[in-house]
């Protein structure tokens, strides 16, 4: 075998280019008394990072791979989901890629970090699990994650993992818990990063109910007109809450948000983020073995 027909050669050297093109829009971000962390250009004067890295909001600075230091404010974070969002001083001229499909187990990725200015570093793996909805330590539910096996050296959180291409798969971070290392997809990051970018955090609903998931009976499905195995049962209601003022009851099983089936508590507070804030939303439930609709104006939690 030739080294020009050698797949391990060609599999090098795409590795070798994923990491150049990914190079570009890795930043080193200086917000913090330790050692610096890492960060994504994905906008031309944003870059999203780790918010547990961002200890003060003054006196930021990135760090390019042409060396150059550009100052930056905080624009936004998200403490439930470890995501902040710089506003740099200037723009830039590359801007990451994102792959918004979701990641495959066994795929091969690099996560990739900028602590320092000595350079990119890089560490080579393949994801191990892709799951989800997660709570995390932070108060927060991440929709989805993935895990990999790559070594999250010092200084890589708020780094991209990156895959084969140079495309950025997700943001890696430690802060959800000490000595482990998750990768928030790429999907959500550039979901959440646009939303700080815009309102400085992200809006999250408030519907003022508590719930617990129960099994739908054969009757109860046939009355939805569709098969669906579960729904939440209300079992209290805030007083002036949205779904108070919309008429929702204990006893009341809610069995879809706008549009789209719900059969898990934690699933309703993933749909309950972003658009939906502020605006009117159909809500399905099951009254008495009868389906309604009742339309709620989703409130903001606080």
């Amino acid at each position: 075998m030739t080294q020009e027909n050698n797949p391990f050669v060609a599999l090098s050297e795409a590795m070798v280019a994923a990491v150049a093109r990914a190079s570009r829009v890795t930043v080193l971000v200086n917000a913090r008394r330790r050692m610096p962390a890492s960060g994504i250009i994905f906008a031309a004067d944003r870059v999203v990072t780790a918010d547990h890295v961002v200890e003060f909001e003054d006196g930021i600075t990135i760090v390019t791979e042409d060396d150059a230091e550009i100052s930056a404010e905080l624009a936004g974070r998200d403490p439930a989901s470890d995501l902040a969002v710089l506003r740099l001083s200037r723009p830039v001229s590359e801007v990451a890629e994102p792959v918004l499909q979701e990641a495959q187990v066994g795929q091969l990725v690099l996560a990739l970090g900028r602590p320092s200015r000595e350079g990119i570093e890089a560490s080579l793996g393949v994801i191990s699990a892709v799951g989800g909805p997660l709570r995390t330590r932070r108060g927060g539910l991440l929709e989805r994650y993935m895990r990999t096996d790559t070594i999250p050296y010092p200084g890589f959180s708020g780094g991209p993992l990156i895959d084969a291409a140079g495309r950025v798969v997700g943001l890696n971070t430690s802060g959800f818990a000490p000595g482990a290392g998750l990768t928030i997809p790429a999907a959500l990051v550039w979901q959440f990063a646009s939303l700080m970018a815009e309102h400085g955090r992200v809006r999250r609903g408030y519907l003022g109910v508590r719930s617990q998931a129960v099994e739908l009976s054969t009757e109860a499905q046939g009355a939805l007109g569709r098969q669906q195995a579960l729904g939440l049962l209300l079992v209290g209601i805030e007083k002036e809450s949205p779904a108070a003022s919309a008429g929702l009851m204990v006893g009341d099983i809610l069995v879809g948000l706008a549009g789209v089936p719900i059969e898990d508590p934690d699933e309703l507070i993933s749909r309950l983020a972003g658009s939906l804030v502020g605006s009117p939303a159909s809500v399905e439930i099951l009254r008495g073995g009868q389906r309604l609709v009742v339309t709620v104006t989703i409130g903001e939690r606080k």
